[in-house]
């Protein structure tokens, strides 16, 4: 198979440090976090604005690769579900995929709600969540 290099573009810090201590989604008590980008990523950020929600793709390093079935949610009364039919962070690629939303811009410091990622967590990508940006 063909391999491929992501390079993030900065990390998370949150007070998430134990994937323990994580909601299983960012709305269910997410404390607030940082998203803290390279300098060089400075000139892509001029169009974000707070109130914005974007999608961060994250990559998630504290993740197991070799998982391909687990237990919706953690919970090992429901049955196993293939990774691809849940949201677990386990997989063979753990690229997180969030929707946030930007509470406060700080030069290439972005504060977000609603994130569920451990503290230096690798971001990979921020995108524009496209319905709210039709509007601009």
């Amino acid at each position: 198979m063909d391999t491929y290099e992501l390079r993030p573009i900065g990390w998370v810090e949150s007070p998430l440090r134990e994937r323990e201590s994580a909601p299983c989604q960012g709305d269910e008590g997410a404390p607030p976090a940082w998203l803290v980008l390279d300098a060089a990523m400075a000139p892509g950020l001029r169009d974000l604005a707070v109130g914005d929600e974007v999608i961060l793709l994250t990559w998630l390093h504290r993740a197991r690769r070799d998982e391909l079935s687990t237990h919706p949610r953690g919970d090992v009364r429901r049955p196993q579900s293939g990774v691809f039919s849940t949201r677990s962070p386990d997989r063979p690629n753990p690229i997180g995929l969030h929707i946030v939303q930007i509470t406060e811009i700080d030069g290439t410091r972005i504060r977000v709600r609603h994130l569920e990622a451990l503290d230096q967590t690798p971001i990979v990508d921020i995108k524009p969540l496209l319905e709210a940006r039709s509007e601009r």
